[in-house]
């Protein structure tokens, strides 16, 4: 069924370390500031629902090896969740929606890093969208050694994602490059930069919108 949105969609895309929470929260900050009504979301996690998923997909404790398929599978309930709870009624109330990660990260990490049919990921991430899809996705693009630094600084628990070594995740960076190379929707930045002039360049493009 048709959905009737007003609002604004914008995803952020990166693999893990490449600074996409802090610029969520970055640039939910300065759209307030010049008076946009914003949501500040992710996948997954965006929902009670999807906390508990979150749990699971991220550091699988006592549950073993998750088949790829179950993997996304997860991650595909966590979306439907997301958009019927959080994404579709902010967007029908006129505010701008920024997501950590959307779809693409499933085609991405699930498609091409865990060799799932990118076709099949796509039909099931339309079916639990109900089609609507980022106005604009900003991908944070940025090298695997950089994002590796990061990830360690951080001190905290890995998550099964980056435990899944180096070759998972320059996969995963081949996944991203080649999937946004064509997009005339996605706006490719240097995730290395200060993310002050990284928010900057897109909040002037979401202000113009508006």
């Amino acid at each position: 069924m048709e959905q009737i949105v007003n609002g604004l969609l914008i995803g952020i895309e990166g693999i893990d370390g490449s600074g996409k929470t802090v610029f969520g929260k970055a640039l939910a900050q300065i759209l307030q500031q010049h008076a946009l009504q914003t949501v500040l979301t992710k996948e997954p996690g965006g929902t009670n629902f999807g906390l508990k998923l979150r749990q699971i997909l991220q550091y699988r404790d006592d549950i073993g090896i998750l088949d790829s398929k179950a993997e996304y599978l997860l991650f595909a309930a966590d979306r439907a969740q997301h958009f019927t709870q959080v994404v579709i009624p902010g967007l029908q109330a006129g505010k701008v929606v920024i997501s950590d990660r959307t779809g693409d990260s499933s085609l991405v990490y699930q498609g091409v890093g865990r060799g799932l049919d990118c076709q099949m990921i796509r039909q099931i991430n339309n079916w639990a969208t109900c089609g609507i899809k980022p106005n604009l996705t900003v991908y944070l693009k940025i090298d695997l050694q950089t994002a590796q630094n990061r990830i360690g600084l951080r001190a905290e628990k890995l998550t099964a994602f980056e435990k899944a070594g180096a070759e998972f995740m320059q996969r995963v960076i081949n996944g991203f490059n080649e999937l946004y190379q064509n997009r005339t929707d996605v706006l490719i930045l240097d995730g290395s930069l200060p993310t002050v002039e990284l928010v900057t360049q897109v909040s002037q493009l979401i202000l113009e919108r508006f």
